[in-house]
């Protein structure tokens, strides 16, 4: 699967000496950093990961990066909320244990009704 990169210009027919405005990219951080829950579900459809490898997975697969300890946060509220669940994986050949994360059932359907609302938004803006 190749990489989803969320665009940095406003319009590909936008001059490249113009800089977004502020609104834009206002609009880029809510949609991305905001909302890493839509992400973090999305890739642990996938699979399983553990919270490094979601972290590195947002930036390799969506093209933003955040904070570690905020992908620590948002996976304490998911779990919270049960749209994920996590499994601690036993420690050998000297690596630590590893907590791994995955979606739920539960997670699955919010994650669903997260893209139905953004797909509606986007067909009002059409």
């Amino acid at each position: 699967m190749r990489p989803l990169r969320v665009p940095n210009s406003v319009s590909t027919a936008a001059s490249q000496d113009e800089s977004p405005s502020k609104a834009y990219l206002r609009l880029k951080s809510s949609a991305t950093r905001e909302n890493l829950w839509l992400y973090i579900l999305r890739m642990l459809l996938d699979r399983p990961m553990y919270a490094y490898e979601i972290g590195k997975g947002l930036s390799n697969r969506f093209g933003f990066s955040t904070a570690t300890v905020t992908v620590y946060v948002v996976l304490y509220k998911l779990q919270r909320e049960n749209l994920i669940r996590s499994e601690q994986e036993a420690s050998f050949q000297e690596r630590p244990s590893r907590k791994y994360y995955a979606i739920t059932d539960l997670g699955k359907e919010e994650l669903k009704r997260g893209r139905k609302f953004l797909q509606d938004i986007l067909r009002l803006l059409e």
